[in-house]
């Protein structure tokens, strides 16, 4: 058996079965943060992401987008489970040639963000490698009211994004800017049931929540925010990098919400029971057949 064979998130459930964790882990693998105890008001988020050349930038783009967008991946992280980010550490995997102004570049995108949104550079390593990585850890912390997961989403709940989808590779996805501040205020203001940012492709994000929550959705095709760059519904739908929130809150919540800051709630749907598996409807309520759902590794 290869990876290919079982992709990413079936190496990724391969390797959970055997975690075992303490009283400590409040949520550990299977949602955009780990959860973990820290005092009587918070809990402590952690994440890790890594970007990687030729898979998740070019070389020939900016290298100062670059660096950005290593933080800013991780701040999505944070603000998809209601928090607010604190400290990181960088590591750099980097061919030996580079030179060293493009990495001065990289160096001044990743302190842009971590000045932006008052997070604590406070470490990393270096190692040489034959493409330029870069991974980064982070710390974040959230009200323990205010935590958003992925698994309490409930039928009739409606589901919302903060903005537009598809087209990512055009520039966005180095451009973006994490929804950390929308996140803020829907969890200490409104009832969300279930958060998470756009990575991988909206399909298949919405069918992490719904495998978390047990449930179904329905998605509404003419309801879908598409963006101008997007070639068409299907890149909107599946393409990925578009780093908005898709949230789930129940109805009354999403009324009160539309009414106090219709800009950020863009309802594309519900969420069903789950004998009516996830689906997208045309506008005659006809099923639109979505084959691919997203971006996976080792595909």
């Amino acid at each position: 058996m290869k990876l290919s064979d079982i992709g990413e998130f079936g190496f990724i459930n391969r390797v959970r079965r055997g975690i075992k964790v303490d009283a400590g882990v409040v949520r550990g693998s299977g949602d955009d943060c780990a959860v973990l105890a820290f005092d009587a008001r918070y809990y402590q988020l952690y994440t890790c992401d890594m970007i990687v050349e030729d898979v998740d930038f070019l070389r020939t783009e900016d290298p100062y987008l670059v660096g950005r967008k290593a933080v800013a991946i991780n701040l999505s992280d944070i603000a998809a489970c209601g928090g607010f980010p604190r400290h990181c550490v960088v590591s750099l995997a980097v061919p030996q040639k580079t030179p060293v102004r493009y990495l001065d570049r990289v160096c001044d995108g990743v302190l842009s963000m971590t000045r932006q949104f008052k997070v604590n550079l406070v470490g990393g390593d270096m190692s040489s490698a034959r493409q330029l990585m870069i991974d980064i850890s982070m710390l974040g912390l959230v009200e323990k009211k205010c935590l958003a997961l992925r698994s309490q989403a409930k039928p009739g709940d409606i589901i919302c994004v903060t903005g537009s989808l598809g087209g990512s590779y055009k520039g966005k996805h180095l451009r973006f800017t994490p929804r950390v501040s929308e996140s803020r205020f829907l969890v200490r203001h409104f009832g969300i049931t279930s958060m998470i940012d756009i990575s991988d492709g909206l399909m298949q994000d919405l069918e992490h929540v719904v495998g978390a929550s047990g449930v179904g959705a329905t998605v509404l095709a003419e309801a879908v925010p598409v963006n101008p760059e997007a070639k068409d519904l299907s890149d909107a739908l599946c393409s990925g990098e578009d780093f908005e929130l898709l949230y789930t809150l129940p109805r009354r919540e999403a009324h009160r919400l539309l009414l106090k800051n219709p800009g950020m709630c863009i309802p594309i749907g519900s969420i069903t029971d789950k004998k009516e598996g996830l689906r997208v409807l045309d506008a005659f309520g006809r099923e639109i057949p979505v084959t691919k759902k997203g971006y996976t590794h080792f595909s």
